[in-house]
């Protein structure tokens, strides 16, 4: 009996993929949206998504997205549906079709919000943005989206297969928006526009902290303070640098910069690095 099951299914799958491929003139995709739409409604939502998983195995992701939309489309709220449904979103992303595959995650997730594959959905959802902000000079908008959306996965399903992944890919964007506000205060350095160039290192220092960016920020505030002529910021910077990142490149050339002008890493004056100086090394808030 299993045999001639496996054996009728087979033919239904062959039929749906002859009769699909058969209209207007031998190509599904050459005929009309009337034509497709004819043809898709003579068959039950399995056979539609097993021609779909067909295209997809064959790499035509293309036609298998289509074929996965018109199960959602002609069977709403069925189960096959929501199989349909999540695939979209698989295969759109597979393609490098972000915002296809972002609006079929959104609806899953919609739909769908208790379903077991709705961790898989939120996080389709957040890698929409995140495999978009590889280039640091990308809109960085791009990557306050991935981080709200990997923070959703993380809280929403902390256990998760998926959770590892996102806190991961969290840190990683987070330092993308760091190294945007060093490639920024890079440029303005470099052009002795020094107080912009501080206000960019700031923000690393102050808002992003624990990224590998702030031992860079430190040091290259040292050198904006000196530029400027103000010896107890850039020696309260140093001090920080010092304590925290002793053992860096970027503490050595701190050093010897300070050095070099008869000056030494230590807490000076009452500015907003002496405040992060006895926050963050002697424990003082207040």
């Amino acid at each position: 009996m299993n045999g001639v099951n496996s054996r009728v299914r087979v033919l239904a799958v062959l039929a749906v993929t002859a009769v699909l491929s058969g209209c207007s003139g031998g190509s599904l995709f050459g005929g009309t949206a009337a034509d497709r739409t004819e043809a898709l409604e003579r068959f039950p939502p399995e056979q539609i998504f097993e021609r779909a998983e067909h295209d997809l195995s064959r790499k035509r992701h293309s036609d298998a997205v289509f074929y996965f939309s018109e199960v959602e489309r002609l069977y709403p709220y069925s189960s096959w549906a929501k199989r349909a449904l999540i695939m979209q979103a698989f295969v759109n992303h597979k393609i490098g079709e972000y915002q296809n595959s972002r609006a079929a995650a959104q609806r899953f997730l919609d739909f769908y919000p208790t379903d077991e594959d709705a961790p898989y959905a939120a996080y389709l959802l957040a890698l929409s943005y995140y495999d978009q902000i590889d280039d640091v000079g990308r809109d960085q908008g791009l990557t306050f989206e991935a981080l709200q959306s990997l923070r959703a996965v993380i809280e929403r399903y902390p256990d998760s297969e998926y959770a590892n992944s996102a806190i991961l890919k969290f840190d990683l964007a987070f330092d993308h928006l760091a190294g945007k506000e060093m490639e920024v205060g890079r440029y303005y350095l470099r052009r002795d526009h020094f107080t912009a160039a501080i206000n960019r290192f700031r923000v690393v220092v102050e808002d992003f902290q624990t990224t590998s960016h702030t031992p860079e920020a430190l040091h290259r505030l040292v050198e904006s303070y000196l530029s400027l002529g103000l010896t107890d910021e850039a020696q309260t910077a140093g001090a920080i640098l010092g304590h925290n990142y002793r053992g860096t490149d970027w503490y050595e050339d701190s050093y010897r910069l300070l050095t070099g002008r008869g000056l030494e890493p230590k807490l000076r004056g009452n500015n907003w690095l002496s405040a992060i100086y006895r926050q963050s090394i002697k424990g003082e808030w207040l």
